[in-house]
């Protein structure tokens, strides 16, 4: 399996559904050092968005404004029913459930990558800020 590019294209966000796939996944992200991120399969028509930065290592930090950006575009979907009540924000795990369908949720996942690695242009497209 090759890194995750970033900015990712939303097609190669891994599909970590299953226990053996999550644990795959996870283990290659903290096997290279890098930014865990997946979606998963909750049920027809549900997925969840996962990303760890734990997997990266200790100099792998993410600014405050960074982590700001995430929660405040996170709390908008929460707002919005584009994820369920009860998402984890930050700063280290973040998590989204009940995103309605799979192309969503891979949009979703590469803006989380690409700002966990300080680029916040694909997040702040995806989830646009009230105007």
């Amino acid at each position: 399996m090759q890194p995750l590019p970033v900015p990712c294209p939303a097609r190669l966000i891994p599909d970590a559904t299953g226990a053996e796939a999550f644990r795959g996944a996870y283990r290659e992200a903290m096997g290279r050092n890098a930014v865990f991120v997946a979606i998963e399969s909750e049920a027809p028509r549900q997925w969840t968005v996962k990303a760890d930065t734990l997997t990266a290592g200790a100099d792998h930090a993410v600014a405050d404004v960074v982590n700001d950006a995430i929660r405040n575009a996170i709390l908008r979907l929460v707002r919005n029913r584009e994820a369920d009540f009860g998402a984890y924000t930050g700063p280290v795990y973040f998590m989204m459930h009940g995103v309605r369908n799979e192309e969503r949720a891979r949009e979703l996942a590469a803006a989380l990558h690409a700002a966990l690695y300080g680029d916040l242009e694909l997040l702040a497209r995806a989830v646009p800020s009230a105007p």
